[in-house]
């Protein structure tokens, strides 16, 4: 039912600057008129959109006369008939009876095409046989988002499940490697433990802070706090008789004397996992996950922008995988704070809202809900600065990490969605409609260039933030610089530098830039075609 053509005031005398022009012999009569059904235009509206719309095309006429004139082939029947069209969807809005069966047809046509794309997503998820339940997730919002109630949902999905003998299944936790302990998401002291082993403190290293910091990071994965004490003078202990039994055979440097605790004061013989003891996480209060959720709730900017909360968390930053990229290596622990994102990329019409000079720039053939390109970093954050003063908050690009840890959440995983690739359904790379040389020809995601932001929902992360894969490279605040094994809390990247960061890859590559971790980086000032920016939010203290 919703009409993506915009009406600008005035309408550009270029048709090719505006899509609007071509709709008026839509079958829709909301369309013809430039307005969108589901903000029940009133009948000042339609009669504003008809008169200006009439007046458009009128002052083509002269066009008849100049058969040979580009714009005169473009326009063709509509200096005919756009006159005509115009008028009958004026005459079927204004009538109160007329316009209440176009609303029934409309909406049943809206919730049949709904259905179509429902199904051909659920045709997706199951191709693998087995329905997996992040996958199921993905379907209850896909179908939320596209007007489908929950009940219906879970009836396509149950009819389709018999009708091919598919079942839900859930796949087997990936083994992590190197230094990471394997654990599941369930066994909060296994995470808790990998996290001391981590840190690399010992009990004459770790001080109070350091400690009380750590029990308070176990309280929010659900452990006791008494529990998590236990836990850590256990591992102290352990760490403590380690180091005394390297020093007895000899590894370390000579003897030195034993502290009142027990513990040796030879630091050279230490077993370290990592080089840094990990900082305090944050000054602002330490909450639960369920009171950050319950005090900071999702909200929509002024421009109809959703923003997702971030709770506070810890994961593993960088790629932990055999053969990982230099620039992507080597792996260390990062714990993040609260903060929120932007569930889509700035898109066309959110940015040009800030500057509407960049419609000139818009990528061919993009409409309001592609992301926009051609912006530079330094673009970027002139937005959120506008954004900021407009709104009394506090917006700006995400560091590398909060885009990461957005992006992957605290499991792992290789890609937003999960670990499984080579599909078409989850994100828009170079696939059969681009013409490089790495284009994977056996898959079609549907689209040649960039496409409609929110066009691939079951590619979303487990915060369910979309487009983090593809479609477009989305700028990051922090400058490039190689990894450093310490584990940090809240790290921004180095003050200043050459290049600035870009993550998530876009339509031109190939599905292994996808990764969560894929690094690339350019000067703040560059620009190009498949390159735009999502925002941060600063969650109040």
């Amino acid at each position: 039912m919703k009409c993506v053509a915009v009406f600008p005031t005035p309408l550009p005398d270029d048709p090719q600057k505006w899509e609007g022009w071509s709709k008026y012999n839509s079958t829709n009569p909301y369309e013809r008129l430039c307005l969108d059904a589901q903000q029940n235009p009133t009948d000042e509206l339609i009669e504003e959109h008809c008169r200006e719309l009439l007046r458009w095309w009128q002052k083509k006429l002269p066009l008849k006369n100049q058969p040979s004139n580009p714009v005169a082939q473009l326009l063709r029947a509509g200096l005919d008939e756009s006159s005509r069209y115009l008028t009958e969807a004026r005459m079927e809005l204004l009538d109160p009876e007329r316009r209440k069966k176009v609303d029934a047809v409309l909406a049943a046509e809206a919730e049949q095409q709904a259905i179509a794309e429902f199904n051909k997503v659920l045709a997706f998820s199951i191709a693998d046989g087995g329905l997996r339940p992040e996958e199921e997730k993905a379907l209850q919002r896909f179908g939320a988002d596209h007007g489908l109630s929950e009940e219906k949902v879970l009836q396509f999905i149950e009819a389709k499940l018999k009708e091919t003998g598919t079942t839900r299944v859930v796949p087997e936790p990936e083994v992590e490697t190197e230094t990471v302990v394997a654990a599941t998401a369930s066994d909060a002291k296994s995470e808790f433990l990998r996290v001391l082993q981590l840190s690399g403190l010992d009990s004459e290293s770790m001080t109070d802070d350091q400690r009380d910091a750590l029990i308070n990071i176990a309280e929010n994965s659900g452990l006791d706090p008494g529990d998590a004490e236990d836990m850590v003078d256990e591992y102290l202990e352990e760490i403590d008789r380690k180091q005394i039994a390297e020093i007895t055979k000899g590894k370390g440097k000579p003897t030195a004397a034993v502290g009142p605790n027990g513990t040796s004061a030879v630091k050279a013989a230490k077993v370290k996992v990592v080089d840094e003891p990990v900082p305090a996480t944050s000054a602002r209060p330490v909450l639960s996950l369920q009171q950050e959720r319950k005090r900071y709730l999702n909200f929509s900017n002024s421009l109809g922008g959703q923003m997702l909360l971030i709770p506070s968390g810890e994961f593993i930053m960088g790629n932990p995988f055999p053969k990982a990229p230099p620039n992507e290596t080597p792996h260390f622990r990062v714990a993040i704070s609260r903060f929120y994102i932007s569930r889509f990329p700035i898109t066309n019409a959110h940015y040009e809202a800030f500057d509407p000079l960049h419609k000139s720039k818009r990528a061919p053939a993009t409409g309001d809900r592609h992301p926009v390109v051609y912006v530079s970093s330094l673009d970027a954050m002139k937005f959120c600065q506008w954004l900021s003063t407009r709104e009394r908050r506090k917006y700006r690009l995400p560091t590398e990490a909060e885009w990461e840890y957005a992006a992957k959440g605290t499991d792992g995983r290789r890609y937003p969605w999960g670990n499984f690739d080579k599909r078409g359904d989850l994100a828009n790379f170079a696939d059969k409609n681009t013409s490089f040389a790495w284009s994977d020809r056996q898959i079609d995601d549907g689209y040649a260039e960039s496409a409609p932001v929110g066009s691939f929902p079951r590619g979303a992360s487990p915060f369910g933030i979309e487009d983090m894969a593809g479609n477009v490279w989305e700028w990051c605040s922090d400058f490039f610089e190689q990894y450093k094994p310490a584990p940090k809390a809240d790290p921004h990247g180095p003050p200043s530098g050459a290049k600035r960061v870009y993550r998530g890859g876009s339509w031109k590559s190939r599905f292994a830039s996808l990764q969560t971790t894929a690094r690339s980086a350019n000067v703040p000032n560059f620009s190009c075609n498949d390159l735009g920016f999502r925002i941060v939010c600063e969650c109040e203290s």
